[in-house]
């Protein structure tokens, strides 16, 4: 599903943020990549979700080449691709559903449809009774949830979740990474960039840890 081959990335000259990484993720897989601030975890997902290319090496999702992918191909990419950033890149002056649905709008669904997909996933993040108040009225915490219904909502078969957990209380970081763990289970390819050691250690799975742009550690722990 996921295949990098001695991949690097160069950033100002002879600063890497990725040196000669290589690894395989399988479809279905739950994997977490982890490491200090700055060890290249961001910059990974990046090159997945075709935001960045590599200086060398070669970058394969389900087999495609990503070295050679034109533009206008990256949309069709990125609609299998569900993407929840650190930083929410929500639209601050949409509401919660209407933010959601616009995830949902290039399948051309029924209104009632888009309904039945989007209010039992606010359900269970527990931000239903949210779903009409605009974004920037919203919390932190309640920002990242809603980050995780809309990258979530279109069943991807492959979702990268960058710090999914950071902004959330103990208990809906734990309902979080369960909810992520079932949707790899369900045949999803899951990747979590976190350095949350509390949550790699409750709920295991394999670990790829970076340092300084280098793979340290590729470890299956569970």
């Amino acid at each position: 599903m996921i295949d990098f081959h001695n991949v690097t990335v160069s950033f100002f000259g002879d600063k890497k943020a990725l040196n000669n990484v290589s690894f395989k993720i399988n479809r279905g897989e739950f994997v977490y990549i982890t490491g200090k601030s700055g060890a290249g975890k961001s910059t990974l997902l990046r090159l997945i979700y075709a935001d960045l290319l590599p200086t060398s090496g070669v970058v394969l999702i389900a087999k495609k080449n990503l070295n050679y992918i034109t533009e206008s191909s990256i949309p069709y990419l990125r609609r299998n691709i569900g993407v929840i950033f650190q930083d929410f890149k929500l639209l601050e002056d949409y509401t919660v559903y209407e933010n959601i649905k616009i995830a949902l709008e290039i399948f051309y669904l029924e209104k009632k449809s888009m309904e039945n997909k989007i209010i039992p996933l606010l359900h269970q993040l527990d931000i239903f009774t949210k779903r009409n108040t605009i974004v920037k009225k919203l919390s932190g915490g309640e920002k990242q949830r809603v980050a995780i219904a809309r990258a979530l909502i279109n069943e991807p078969s492959i979702i990268l979740a960058d710090e999914p957990t950071g902004n959330l209380d103990p208990e809906r970081a734990e309902i979080t990474i369960k909810l992520l763990q079932n949707i790899a289970r369900n045949g999803s390819t899951v990747i979590v960039a976190t350095h949350d050691k509390y949550m790699i250690e409750k709920f295991p799975a394999r670990v790829i840890e970076l340092e300084n742009g280098k793979i340290v550690r590729d470890l299956k722990n569970d």
